[in-house]
């Protein structure tokens, strides 16, 4: 299961009227029936939350989230925490998969650099098609810093084609990468 999807039961309480939830009657909801349960996407607070659940709770029931602990529990508490914050008509804050802005930024520039190698362009080509011919000086190129950021992207590059891209899913955590 993808680690935002929160695996939702019905609870053995009474909850207050804004947690009670009716599956059947959502507005704007899609709910599936799967061999495995059912498949909730509930627009709440301005995002999209997905939802499975074994069974369907009674309408107006409490519902519990059950989280598992293992390597994916920190995504799924920052998708359990937008859910919960949806439910209060709170700011939901930035989505648990979303990237910071200068890693996205970086890894856009890995991207464009391992195209520019993969087309048989020099690092120094590279270079001046990223940051501007302008930032390229005639001289020291061996000892410039762009040289040395440029290899390191190209080298990221190489290294997100070789893993298929599953860096970027995987938010925060670190894979053995013999590079």
């Amino acid at each position: 299961m993808l680690s935002t999807v929160l695996p939702v039961r019905a609870a053995n309480s009474v909850a207050p009227k804004s947690y009670q939830l009716d599956f059947g009657n959502l507005p704007g909801s899609d709910l599936r029936r799967a061999p495995d349960g059912w498949h909730a996407i509930v627009p709440l607070g301005g995002a999209k939350h997905r939802l499975w659940l074994r069974r369907l709770p009674a309408s107006g029931s409490a519902v519990a989230l059950d989280l598992p602990l293992d390597a994916d529990l920190e995504l799924r508490l920052q998708a359990a925490r937008q859910f919960w914050l949806a439910l209060e008509h709170r700011p939901l804050g930035t989505p648990p998969l979303a990237l910071p802005a200068l890693k996205r930024r970086r890894l856009i520039l890995a991207l464009r650099a391992l195209d520019g190698w993969q087309e048989g362009n020099s690092y120094r080509q590279i270079a001046q098609g990223l940051f501007g011919s302008h930032r390229i000086g005639e001289r020291g190129w061996k000892t410039d810093d762009l040289r040395s950021r440029t290899i390191r992207l190209v080298k990221l590059g190489r290294r997100l084609m070789r893993l298929r891209c599953r860096a970027l899913l995987d938010k925060g955590r670190r894979r053995n990468d013999s590079s």
